[in-house]
């Protein structure tokens, strides 16, 4: 296509999920109490693990970690949602949407990376719990944390220069709630192959990557695991882990149907509905997955809200 004859959009609509007035006070609703969770449940997390003797253990520090990047993942989709069901406004300017790419970016890719720290923490508690504490420095534990966060910018500048040095003549209509990669492609009308396949190499250099440490740490881990002897420390052992592996098949699931897999781009419903678990309702679950399956986590909170434990039992 000539340039003469299109002209670059300057906003985008984001088509959500359905044009119903009623059903979108519902979804408003519905959205609006995740998301409330999820601030209350990652923020109660945070706190939880800065107030107590977890905080220590590089194993919360980075749990805290990945709170925060939970909160900062919804926070960067969730409100911009929410305000388009609220007024029924659904236009988003073109660099307001490269914005929310960006941060989204950054976020649920550092996610990604501190999903496989933590993996590899697990490794080194579980299988070489003698040098544990000579090996999970703090000076360690703040450079993973760094090539976690370095990790995601580098990913976010690469997709999201990516997608918008595309052309977009129209139509603007963003067949998602929000400026995810996927529907934008579809919307380009220059050739998108090489943007495809940037999408397409680093979506899968950082899924697989982070996904090979932890099939690594969890294949030494579960080896060690069958070798105890004490039934007792076996189901110990694998109770702290298995929240971590829990909140790995979630994420890692839906970010590989969505991004790695070749034929994602074309997907449109299906997309909507996968990207829900990844953008808004993973952040809100990962605070119970962990709560709920950590007897640690469990007896933290259970001293916070009942001091009187500490008296009864002092040993906890």
């Amino acid at each position: 296509m000539l340039e003469a004859n299109w002209t670059q959009v300057s906003e985008f609509i984001l088509l959500g999920f359905s044009e119903q007035s009623e059903l979108q006070i519902i979804l408003f609703l519905f959205f609006l109490l995740i998301y409330l969770l999820t601030l209350i449940g990652n923020l109660g997390m945070i706190l939880l693990i800065q107030t107590d003797s977890l905080r220590h253990s590089p194993m919360y520090f980075f749990l805290s970690n990945l709170s925060f990047t939970d909160i900062c993942c919804s926070s960067s989709i969730t409100p911009r949602f929410l305000y388009d069901l609220f007024v029924g406004s659904k236009i988003i300017s073109y660099n307001a949407c490269a914005t929310q790419m960006w941060f989204f970016a950054i976020f649920a890719t550092t996610e990604c990376y501190l999903l496989a720290a933590m993996a590899y923490d697990r490794f080194v508690a579980i299988c070489s719990p003698l040098l544990y504490p000579v090996t999970m420095t703090k000076d360690l534990c703040l450079q993973l944390l760094a090539g976690c966060y370095l990790a995601g910018v580098v990913t976010a500048i690469a997709l999201t220069s990516g997608t918008f040095s595309l052309s977009f003549c129209g139509p603007n209509e963003v067949s998602s709630y929000f400026c995810d990669i996927p529907p934008l492609l579809r919307l380009s009308c220059s050739n998108n192959y090489i943007s495809k396949a940037v999408l397409f190499v680093v979506s899968a250099f950082d899924v697989v990557l982070n996904a090979a440490i932890v099939l690594i740490s969890y294949a030494y881990i579960l080896s060690t695991i069958l070798r105890m002897r004490s039934s007792t420390g076996r189901q110990k052992t694998f109770s702290t882990c298995a929240s971590h592996l829990t909140a790995i098949v979630l994420y890692f699931g839906t970010l590989s149907f969505m991004y790695v897999q070749p034929g994602g781009l074309k997907a449109v419903e299906q997309d909507k509905i996968v990207s829900v678990f990844y953008t808004i309702v993973i952040p809100m679950l990962n605070p119970a997955i962990y709560s709920l399956r950590n007897e640690e986590v469990k007896k933290a909170l259970r001293k916070k809200l009942n001091p009187k434990i500490l008296l009864q039992h002092p040993k906890l």
